[in-house]
This record gives C-alpha cells, sequence and structure tokens, in this order.
C-alpha cells in the first residue's frame, strides 16, 4: 500500500506550532498542541479594483499593486497623452505627456514617481520620443536611435532598457539601454518580434510573447550582455499585459486569438498556469513588483475597457483537515 511519503516524497511531521509558509509548502502535519492535522491552504485570488477614468488600449504601465501608472494609449487611433495614477484603491488623473502616443513599451521602467517611456505610435508615424515622469509632469529627453512601438520595456528610470517592436514595416530585434541621460545599442534579441511583454531590469530583463505567429510563446531573458532562450509560455499569445521580475513574472490576458482570460507565472525557469482573470482582454498595461502581487488594467475586452483587476498569491493560512 502506498503511503504519504511515498506519494508525496516527505513524512507527516509531528510539530507543537505551525511551520513557516516556505517550510509548510506542500506538506501536510500534526499540530499536537491543537491535536489536529493540517496543511497550507494557498490563497490567490483577482479581484476587482477601481476603474480607470478614461478607456486605455495599447497603454504603457509601470509601478506597483499599490501605486500604479496608467499612460498612453487609444482611443482615438493618433494616441492620447493622458496619464493615471493608482493608489491602491482608485485612479487618478497625473500630468499629461508630451507627445501622444499608443503602444509605447509594454512595461515601461521604473516607478510611479520616477517613470519613462519610450517609442510609440501617433498616427500617421512611429516615434523615437522619450520622457521621463517625476510624479508630476513629464519632460522631453534624447530620443531613441529609431523610432519602433509595441515594444518592450525593462529596468528604472536611470538604468532601462528597450527590446523589439515595429519599425512601421517590420519586426525588429534591436535592444537599447538607458543610462538615464543617453541611448545605446546593446545586442539583438535571437527572435524579432513585437506586441511582446516584458519585466524585469536592464541587467536581468525578460521578454515573452508576440507577433509574428512564430514568437507567440517564446521567451528570453537578458543578463545586461546578451539574449538566451528560455522555456516557452504554456499559451503562446500577443498583446499581454505583464508585471514582475526576470525571476517572478507574471504574463495577464493577451490574444491568441481570441483575447483571452489566461494568466501564468515565471519562477526564473518555467511557466505554469495560474489563477483567470476575470475580463478577457488584450493591449492591457500591467504593474506590480513580482508573479504573487499584480495589477492588470484597461487594454481590450474586445472593446476598449476601464476595468481594473488586482491579483494577490499568498501562502500564509494553515488549513486544518478533517478525518473520519
Amino acid at each position: 500500500m502506498s503511503t504519504y511519503k511515498n506519494l508525496i516524497g516527505k513524512d507527516v511531521n509531528f510539530l507543537s506550532t505551525d511551520p513557516d509558509n516556505d517550510s509548510a509548502e506542500g506538506q501536510i502535519w500534526y499540530n499536537s498542541t491543537a491535536g489536529v492535522f493540517k496543511d497550507l491552504l494557498t490563497l490567490n485570488a483577482w479581484s476587482n479594483g477601481g476603474s480607470l477614468v478614461t478607456e486605455h488600449q495599447e497603454t504603457s504601465a509601470a509601478g506597483t499593486q499599490t501605486a500604479g501608472l496608467c499612460f498612453g494609449g487609444r482611443p482615438p487611433t493618433a494616441g492620447i497623452v493622458a496619464t493615471e495614477e493608482y493608489d491602491g484603491s482608485g485612479w487618478s488623473n497625473g500630468g499629461d505627456m508630451n507627445t501622444a502616443r499608443r503602444g509605447a513599451a509594454t512595461f515601461s521602467a521604473s516607478t510611479q514617481t520616477a517613470a519613462l517611456v519610450f517609442g510609440g505610435a501617433v498616427d500617421p508615424g512611429v516615434l523615437n520620443a522619450t520622457e521621463e515622469y517625476n510624479g508630476t509632469s513629464w519632460t522631453s529627453v534624447n530620443n531613441l536611435p529609431a523610432a519602433k512601438y509595441i515594444n518592450g520595456g525593462a529596468g528604472i528610470q536611470t538604468a532601462a532598457l528597450s527590446f523589439g517592436g515595429y519599425s512601421g514595416t517590420a519586426a525588429l530585434a534591436t535592444t537599447e539601454e538607458y543610462d538615464g541621460t543617453n541611448w545605446t545599442a546593446g545586442n539583438a534579441m535571437s527572435t524579432a518580434r513585437y506586441s511582446l511583454a516584458s519585466a524585469g531590469l536592464q541587467t536581468a530583463a525578460l521578454a515573452f510573447g508576440g507577433t509574428p505567429p512564430g514568437a507567440l510563446a517564446i521567451t528570453e531573458e537578458y543578463d545586461g550582455t546578451s539574449w538566451t532562450a528560455s522555456n516557452t509560455l504554456n499559451t503562446g499569445r500577443e498583446g499581454v499585459g505583464s508585471a514582475g521580475i526576470q525571476t517572478s513574472a507574471i504574463a495577464m490576458g493577451g490574444n491568441i486569438p481570441p483575447n483571452t482570460t489566461a494568466v501564468e507565472q515565471y519562477n526564473g525557469t518555467s511557466w505554469t498556469t495560474g489563477v483567470s482573470l476575470t475580463v478577457s482582454r488584450d493591449s492591457a498595461g500591467g504593474a506590480g513588483a513580482s508573479s504573487t502581487s499584480a495589477l492588470v488594467f484597461g487594454g481590450r475586452a474586445p472593446s476598449p475597457t476601464t476595468a481594473t483587476e488586482e491579483f494577490t498569491d499568498t501562502f500564509n493560512a494553515a488549513r486544518t483537515l478533517t478525518t473520519s
């Protein structure tokens, strides 16, 4: 007869107190003080946040779940200058960008009070314009070496990264690094693509998904010098909302087609399927410091939406097991 250890690979421990989250994950234990068997209840769920003030799709984003930033996007197709700030419960208007745009970097660098926007499109052309945000207003700074939009972005305001994107005629593999003043060329991605998602820092970035179709599931990691292929998404897609860092990223929604509610979490090696969004959407903004605390907002569902969702993934509830 199989035992718990044979099946799971761990003994049932007898403990006087519940273990911490890391040691408890995946275990059953007997709490001798309470006289009951317990395991760890995983709590992960999406909840509704405050709606955006206006509709944003093909929007750019920065910040965290409790201090998010949404800027640019559409409608109209020409692009908008509007910026909105999230305080953990609702959105309010921030300072407008100097240049209207849509489809700037899908995960623009840094925080609500020190953000960066680069590239994008405004009918009838593609942009190389770069601006910095100080929490109140945007200031124009040195341009990208070449115009691109629906590109990936990572890092902080003084150490940012732009990669991939669309020139207006072709998918790009180019990478550019920003030092707070100037952009310089970095090594190209392995796969040219646009409408890709991104996360991380200038020296530890992540790119995933995108189009053309051959790139829909591809994941690449950047180490500050070169790009390396990693394990692919389980569901290939473009226009994904994204957040997190290279070792703890989250992919939210996107277009397969059609639009999807699918969510995946990355642990630095592989992707696992997470709890689905409430609202199917693509071209949404994403913010958050990790795969366990994220924010997704705006996008197309299938028409432009103001909906905001918050994700919380915690392992912090010991559950009493019943026996018969």
